[in-house]
């Protein structure tokens, strides 16, 4: 699936030597002039496009006045643009999206990371600065489109992945979690300072998944439940060392057991998805979704605490990149109390959290409110689990619908200007069945 539906870029005026012709190139875009920098907006192949078409007239002009252009390209270098950023995102999008990664900097650009990511778990809170700065030879000035669109695609990769990311702790009979990582190759393993402990960290399916298949192999072995603070470590079918897949192609295998499917104890979902019923029934219960392709079935409900208040009010100043509309705050707030059976950890007390979020106060962000009022009751909006931030447990914490909670910095401090951000939250909250 792409992970880019619409992109925008900034293109300057001055930085072409032929501005007629510029302006004919981009008529047949969607774009907007402003102060001598042109506002393009389109799909991602559209604007690929269009950056492969500029680039020859920029070229030209940069052989012609060489001994400018090795200026620029020296000052460019030296001045790279970056993004500050979470480490403990970086870290996974670095080892789980190297291939998206590789597709956004393309022949042009390098993104790189420092200080070194594998210094990043011993201080969950740390942030990186992620650097773009242009290959050997390659003419790509910060203000110029290259940079514009590699910059905003990798914002798209970093929020989408950052929004849909859960870390949990499991205990294992020892730190060998080889196999793990193959069955789960979407999740991130890493060892813990505690014995027989290992952090997982990946999208909130895969988690799903992954204490699915734990509590079914240690229920099987007849052994403790899995994190629930036991002593006795769970056997080696934990690891998944058992065999899981049958060696007959015809058979079908269910998904979540990874077992082959018994023809009585068959389910298969109107998306075409199959099942063993009993499994199938015990993932409804935890969430009414397709194990498989995320399709909703029913009403989801998620694991925020009860007790929440969702207060919502308005002001008259205006965000960055909506100055003709007011600002809409909303106020979170969860108390304090006792995790439930829904919980990580059952009986034991979590921390409340207080949060504000913004909205421009527009048509499309009332909209916006009205459906994350929804989200609110229908208990999706925060869970309970570590803090991605302060790296700490049993704490209250965004679940995977973004929000703003600065009215600046951009978007890799949550904050405006976004342009994108009300679509993006708007497939959020589509995704969990409410538009």
């Amino acid at each position: 699936m792409e992970f880019i539906k619409d992109v925008t870029i900034i293109i300057t005026e001055g930085n072409h030597e032929d501005p007629k012709r510029l302006k004919e190139i981009l008529n047949s875009y969607k774009n907007e002039k402003k102060d001598g920098r042109y506002k393009v907006s389109g799909s991602f192949e559209q604007l690929e496009n269009l950056v492969a078409t500029l680039s020859p007239a920029r070229h030209q002009s940069s052989f012609a006045t060489h001994g400018r252009t090795f200026r620029q390209d020296n000052h460019v270098s030296a001045h790279a643009k970056h993004l500050d950023v979470s480490g403990v995102v970086m870290d996974y999008i670095s080892q789980k999206c190297a291939d998206k990664l590789k597709k956004i900097q393309g022949d042009r650009f390098l993104i790189e990371t420092q200080p070194d990511l594998r210094a990043v778990h011993s201080r969950p809170s740390s942030s990186v600065q992620v650097t773009f700065r242009p290959r050997h030879g390659s003419f790509c000035p910060p203000d110029g489109p290259h940079y514009d669109f590699v910059k905003q695609r990798f914002i798209t990769l970093y929020q989408r992945t950052a929004a849909d990311l859960q870390v949990t702790s499991i205990r294992l009979s020892s730190h060998d979690y080889t196999e793990l990582q193959r069955k789960f190759p979407h999740l991130l393993f890493k060892p813990s300072p505690r014995k027989y402990e290992v952090t997982a960290m990946g999208p909130f399916a895969h988690i799903a998944k992954l204490k699915e298949f734990l509590s079914q192999n240690t229920q099987s072995s007849s052994k403790s439940p899995v994190n629930k603070g036991s002593e006795d470590t769970p056997s080696s079918r934990t690891l998944g060392l058992s065999p899981t897949c049958s060696a007959d192609p015809e058979e079908e295998t269910c998904p979540i057991c990874m077992e082959s499917i018994l023809a009585k104890e068959k389910k298969t979902l109107r998306c075409k998805h199959s099942f063993c019923k009993d499994c199938l029934k015990r993932a409804f219960d935890y969430k009414p979704v397709c194990p498989t392709c995320g399709e909703i079935y029913g009403v989801l409900k998620g694991t925020q605490p009860d007790g929440g208040t969702m207060n919502v009010t308005q002001n008259s100043s205006s965000l960055l990149g909506y100055e003709k509309y007011g600002t809409i705050i909303i106020d979170y707030y969860i108390p304090s109390g006792i995790q439930q059976e829904e919980h990580p950890n059952p009986g034991q007390p979590y921390e409340g959290v207080s949060r504000r979020a913004y909205l421009p106060d527009s048509s499309k962000g009332r909209m916006i409110l009205d459906l994350l009022r929804r989200a609110f009751d229908q208990r999706l909006i925060f869970t309970i689990g570590r803090s991605t931030t302060s790296g700490r447990n049993n704490m209250v914490t965004w679940n995977d619908i973004h929000h703003k909670t600065s009215t600046h910095g951009g978007p890799t401090h949550y904050g405006y200007p976004d342009p994108d951000y009300l679509s993006r939250v708007r497939d959020e909250l589509k995704v969990k069945g409410i538009e």
